[in-house]
């Protein structure tokens, strides 16, 4: 992701594993106060990988943008003033 921001992606209703549009993100666990550090993530080229913190399976899928999730909802956006 060269040239642009790396997704973050959460986990609040505890999914078994969530579809992104991305290789490289940053999982944060629940949104905060419930978070985990925000641990960077690369697939390399591996099509899933589990979250070392909170166990997420992250499943990569071609067909999803970099701000998609399957299933919705898992986008991370900072809510900080």
């Amino acid at each position: 992701m060269a040239g642009g921001s790396i997704p973050h992606f959460q986990n609040d209703a505890g999914h078994p594993a969530i579809e992104i549009g991305v290789k490289e993100f940053m999982c944060v666990g629940a949104n905060p106060p419930f978070d985990h550090p925000h641990v960077f993530l690369d697939l390399g080229a591996d099509n899933e990988k589990v979250c070392p913190y909170c166990s997420t399976l992250y499943r990569y899928s071609p067909k999803l943008k970099a701000d998609e999730t399957v299933p919705a909802g898992c986008l991370y956006i900072d809510r900080a003033a």
